[in-house]
């Protein structure tokens, strides 16, 4: 399993690569496949519990599939991702919550939304033991505030914004920032200017490494194909042939057959 040091130790060496993954069987397929991390994260609202963004998600919720994840690769690298609300409200609120996702989840780190504004809390987490990965760009949480799904750093202003928030993120301890939907130069600005590694998705090939949601990669919802995500097969569209075979051969009585039977002789 990865460590800290070792994800840092990395940039600039090796490129790192992270999924999502919200239950048991996707970690185990994760794990299986030689991924370096899975994030658990609150896009599950959106992928899993169809929700129309992340901002419904609760704690609770994170910590059943946290805990399902962690069964599921128990020799990976995992993050959960702080819910809205959950680390925003007072420091205090963003210890308990994230301890709740070490003790009860078995997570190595946890993730939290934010640049500068947030940095304080990313200190006092670190200090107490907790290791932090920083969020910046488009952050999902805050889509109603953005005006939507918007891509960030178009102008200086949002560009100098992106950099001092990394910049604040790493002094503040973060071992490794999220780059949501920053525009490639930016990215690579970025992924430049910091010791710690960048994780990409919508940001270009700069970064130190990249994440995918587990439903866009597998291309598992036909009314959803963000631009920045390539599907490496189309899952929906196999999964439903396999459901119409099967529908079909139970209706004509095909299934099941004696191969798929139990009988007095065995």
């Amino acid at each position: 399993m990865l460590n800290i040091h070792r994800i840092m130790e990395s940039k600039g060496k090796q490129k790192l690569v992270m999924v999502t993954a919200y239950d048991y069987p996707s970690a185990r397929i994760a794990q299986d496949a030689g991924v370096d991390m899975i994030l658990v994260g609150d896009s599950l609202g959106n992928a899993v519990l169809g929700y129309e963004n992340t901002i419904p998600v609760t704690m609770d919720e994170m910590i059943i599939h946290t805990r399902a994840v962690r069964k599921g690769a128990d020799k990976t690298f995992i993050i959960g991702d702080m819910p809205f609300m959950s680390y925003q409200t007072s420091i205090e609120d963003a210890i308990r919550n994230a301890g709740r996702f070490m003790k009860e989840a078995g997570t190595n780190a946890v993730k939290l939304e934010g640049g500068e504004e947030v940095a304080e809390i990313v200190y006092k987490l670190v200090r107490f033991g907790v290791p932090v990965m920083g969020h910046i760009g488009f952050t999902p949480q805050s889509v109603h505030e953005l005006g939507g799904y918007r891509v960030q750093g178009k102008d200086e202003a949002s560009k100098r914004r992106l950099i001092e928030g990394a910049k604040a993120l790493e002094e503040a301890g973060a071992f490794a920032i999220v780059l949501e939907m920053v525009v490639s130069e930016v990215a690579k600005e970025i992924t430049e200017s910091i010791s710690i590694p960048t994780i990409g998705i919508g940001s270009g090939p700069h970064c130190d490494g990249q994440v995918l949601v587990w439903h866009d990669l597998l291309g598992m919802n036909p009314d959803f194909r963000p631009r920045f995500a390539k599907a490496y097969v189309n899952l929906y569209e196999i999964s439903r042939k396999a459901l119409e075979e099967y529908k079909d051969e139970v209706r004509r009585g095909i299934f099941p057959s004696a191969e798929h039977s139990f009988t007095m002789k065995g």
